[in-house]
């Protein structure tokens, strides 16, 4: 007897599932500190000049009854942020279109959508990272002396808080800071035991953020953890990762943007014309001009550690 099987015929094939999945993303975030922005521009510029006034020192000797007060001067500073252009694009062709099981159009505008607000805050990052103030783990002195046991621990929060109130740095939740640590990072403070005793008080009032792996406020400091914190690979001693923890008070960062017409603070999706003979490529990309800059140091403080299970850890 014949049997007709799954090889004796054509119409048998592979079946395509029609919706699109995208690569894992993570949220971007690191734009939300910048709090100082350009919004009383004099006129159109390659740059905007924020301006700092410093308070007078202070006036403690007893003023002579015959004596008028001797006036001083007032002083300044300014803090620079030039603007520049970013932007990508993607083009698709018309044999794609027509040919394809996925919309392709939709797929690729929200491609590029993701990659805008992923530059971006890749852009912020790196300024933010880039900071004066910095700290580092255990007994080491710089990024190079980072070894395998200098992880971060509470009492390296609270020093960079510390410094940050005796600044007279404000906080933004109360007198809270927003501290930005890698999801590595977060568990080596999880596990230090000054850490755990606030766990276990969590616990008792509400365990909804402990059950969900969150550190929430600490010391002074309501983390987010991310992965966006970049990794510098085999920067520390014996080829160790290094990794940066951010603690951030208000004014810590400066954003500044073109006010000229068609411009705006925020990146914008630009479907670009089609140029070509048979109308066949259709471009889409993203397009910003803008400026990030740190405006006060003393607002931004960051701490190299190693993570113990980082690589080489």
């Amino acid at each position: 007897m014949a049997y007709t099987q799954v090889s004796s015929v054509s119409s048998v094939q592979t079946a395509f599932e029609q919706l699109a999945y995208f690569a894992l993303r993570s949220q971007p975030m690191f734009e939300m500190v910048a709090d100082v922005k350009s919004t009383n521009q004099s006129h159109v510029g390659s740059s905007v000049q924020f301006t700092i006034y410093d308070d007078l020192s202070q006036a403690t000797s007893a003023l002579t009854e015959t004596s008028d007060v001797t006036p001083v001067a007032l002083s300044d500073s300014t803090v620079s942020v030039s603007l520049a252009e970013y932007g990508n694009a993607v083009t698709t062709t018309a044999k794609l279109r027509g040919t394809s099981f996925l919309n392709v159009d939709a797929d690729a505008a929200n491609i590029i959508g993701y990659n805008m607000a992923n530059s971006i805050d890749k852009i912020v990052h790196d300024v933010l990272t880039g900071g004066s103030n910095v700290a580092y783990g255990g007994d080491a002195t710089s990024t190079a002396t980072i070894d395998a046991a200098d992880n971060l621990d509470a009492a390296d929060i609270r020093q960079q808080v510390a410094a940050l109130r005796s600044a007279s740095v404000p906080g933004w939740m109360g007198a809270n800071y927003m501290g930005f640590i890698h999801p590595d990072v977060s568990y080596d403070l999880r596990g230090d035991t000054a850490v755990t005793d606030i766990i276990q008080y969590q616990i008792r009032q509400d365990g909804a953020g402990v059950r969900a792996g969150s550190i929430g406020t600490f010391g002074g400091v309501e983390f987010i953890e991310t992965p966006r914190l970049v990794i510098e690979t085999d920067a520390g001693a014996s080829n160790v990762d290094v990794y940066n923890t951010l603690i951030c008070g208000r004014q810590a960062l400066a954003k500044a943007h073109s006010r000229a017409a068609g411009f705006g603070s925020d990146p914008g999706v630009v479907f670009g014309p089609v140029t070509d003979s048979l109308r066949r490529f259709q471009p889409v990309g993203w397009y910003h001009l803008v400026g990030y800059g740190r405006f006060r140091e003393a607002s931004l403080r960051r701490i190299e550690t190693s993570s113990s299970i980082g690589a080489n850890a």
